[in-house]
């Protein structure tokens, strides 16, 4: 043990890059008890080295990456760039050339992990990327490892912490979607383009690659279904909260007999549901298997320290593997191919908030609209007036998606319904 280094190239000093950097420095005096060896960071390709001139020692600065692919000294490739390219190429470089790699993209891991796991398990290197998912929240390795011993048929959670942030302010101070985007924008936890957060697709990336693991079958980010919070209102919020409901971003991927579901969506939560208190920038992940039941981690899903700890827990396992020669050991899980379902073919029980014309008959039109798509309705309100129009509330029992969307075709097309201003799925207790 005495003397020995593990060499590190780290790819980004962004703010994961410069958490990462921070965190090694800080315990390096204790990694040699830890994983048995020194960690040393040799190399930091950067595309601005005056940038980082005060922070990295200059002669550990590079702006090339043959810098890197060149140096046989080096371990260990740590990349937190993001995006799919240069990082896709260098960590197939990478694993190739026979070094090990550490990544926090989830981008990159949604469309292309199946492709470097492959390369990773032919050359028998690690290729992790706990900080993909959750930030510092560990589920990559419970899935792989701690909870292997399960059938595990959902996957679930709050898995972006902006969207998050924004449906808490909504509910508690009832803030407009408009007006808690800026607060979240102000404060940080939005980017100055939120779309990928917004719009579900962030999230959308974390959960194809839970479901990949969890349901040992290739998913990528193409393959779920995605739908952003962008035409919640706080009115909403409030008709929720009559129902014993609070509204959340979810990622839900679920193994069926007919397929596995995987989609992200506002839904309709129980309040007696763990998901339904985590608040503001927080995650969550809960996990139904057979063994253990429901499990749920939970804790800061993203910024510069909580991802950097996923980021370095992993780059300590690949050193541990180095020690013992038993890189590889754990690669591609995905053994199987199930099926994926359409959102179609989903089924889910419905909160829906229309404007009808207040007049005799309109409800009991309704109704037979949706009785002759086998549409069952759970529970009907009648809320205020709104001009001439009767503001209704209603949820559906369980139904195939496919049929609610025939029934909502035709309510459309009646002169009767002035608009429908709100389709948000519920979660039911129970259905895993």
């Amino acid at each position: 043990m005495a003397g020995l280094v593990r060499k590190i190239a780290l790819l980004g000093m962004g703010t994961v890059g410069s958490g990462v950097y921070n965190i090694i420095e800080k315990q390096k005096e204790e990694m040699p008890f830890k994983v048995g060896a020194e960690l040393e960071i040799v190399k930091v390709l950067v595309r601005n080295k005056a940038k980082y001139a005060e922070v990295v020692p200059a002669d550990k600065l590079t702006d090339q990456w043959a810098d890197v692919i060149g140096d046989d000294s080096i371990d260990m490739v740590v990349e937190v760039m993001g995006g799919i390219e240069p990082a896709r190429t260098y960590i197939k470089e990478a694993l190739q050339k026979g070094k090990h790699v550490v990544t926090a993209n989830k981008d990159l891991m949604a469309m292309h992990g199946h492709e470097l796991l492959d390369i990773a398990g032919q050359k028998h290197c690690d290729l992790l990327f706990e900080a993909a998912v959750a930030g510092g929240i560990p589920i990559i390795r419970p899935l792989k490892q701690c909870l292997a011993g399960n059938n595990i048929t959902e996957v679930m959670g709050i898995i972006n912490g902006t969207t998050n942030f924004i449906l808490t302010k909504m509910k508690e101070e009832g803030m407009d979607f408009g007006e808690a985007l800026q607060l979240a924008t102000d404060l940080g936890y939005a980017e100055a383009d939120p779309t990928a957060d917004v719009e579900g697709y962030d999230a959308g990336r974390k959960l194809a690659i839970m479901a990949s693991i969890a349901f040992h079958t290739p998913v990528t980010f193409d393959d779920v279904y995605t739908e952003g919070i962008t035409k919640i209102t706080a009115k909403d919020m409030r008709y929720a909260k009559e129902l014993g409901c609070t509204i959340k971003l979810l990622g839900i991927a679920r193994n069926t007999d007919t397929g596995i579901e995987v989609k992200v969506h506002p839904t309709l939560i129980p309040e007696s549901h763990p998901l339904a208190s985590v608040n503001d920038a927080f995650n969550a992940v809960f996990v139904h298997g057979d063994a253990v039941d429901d499990a749920m981690f939970y804790g800061r899903g993203a910024g510069s320290l909580p991802t950097g700890s996923a980021v370095v827990g992993d780059i300590m396992d690949v050193a541990r593997n180095m020690l013992f020669g038993a890189n590889g050991r754990i690669g591609c899980s995905c053994y199987k191919d199930t099926p994926i379902k359409g959102i179609g073919d989903t089924t889910s029980s419905y909160y829906i908030r229309m404007k009808l014309e207040d007049r005799a008959g309109t409800l009991a039109a309704l109704a037979g609209v949706f009785g002759s798509n086998d549409v069952s309705i759970s529970v009907l309100l009648q809320k205020a007036k709104i001009g001439d129009a009767a503001e209704i509330v209603l949820v559906t029992h369980a139904v195939e998606e496919k049929r609610l969307r025939d029934a909502i075709t035709v309510l459309t097309s009646m002169s009767m319904v002035e608009e429908i201003c709100s389709i948000i799925r519920v979660y039911e207790l129970g259905n895993h």
